[in-house]
């Protein structure tokens, strides 16, 4: 029984990673949209002074402007929405899977080899290059140098 109740709480915990609820008020919680996409009728047409359209005129374009940006997103939305969560669900996974199956193993497998050459290539430096640069230091190391400020 308590086998089979564990077994039903990580079914849950497992659906629940899935499904979780989503917060339907605050639909940009993370703030990636908000400077792209907020824009408003003052953001698009603004009259400067002295160049007013009729009142009316001004009221029913801003009133056509927002109910048609409005209108016009829910009803895009509602035809490409889903496929286009399908298709960017597919990329993502896809990226993902790459990652973990191609891109993180083919570094671990490189890091791994440049260890080996790096050790192989230190050894040779210190072999043959080291003895060579200690000798040209002694040569060098009698040299004075000095400098005179003429009149």
């Amino acid at each position: 029984m308590a086998e089979e109740q564990t077994e039903l709480e990580e079914r849950i915990i497992i659906k629940d990673q899935h499904t979780k609820e989503i917060d339907l008020v605050n639909r940009d919680p993370k703030r990636i949209n908000e400077d792209v996409v907020k824009v408003d009728f003052e953001d698009v047409i603004a009259e400067p002074v002295g160049t007013y359209s009729f009142d009316g005129v001004w009221k029913t374009s801003y009133t056509t402007f927002t109910v048609s940006k409005y209108w016009c997103y829910r009803l895009l939305s509602a035809i490409l929405g889903i496929p286009l969560a399908v298709v960017w669900g597919f990329l993502f996974a896809l990226i993902s899977f790459c990652h973990i199956w191609a891109v993180v193993p083919c570094i671990k497998s490189y890091l791994i080899e440049i260890q080996c050459v790096s050790r192989i290539y230190s050894l040779c430096i210190h072999t043959f290059c080291d003895p060579l640069f200690e000798a040209l230091s002694k040569i060098c190391s009698n040299i004075r140098v000095a400098l005179r400020k003429e009149i």
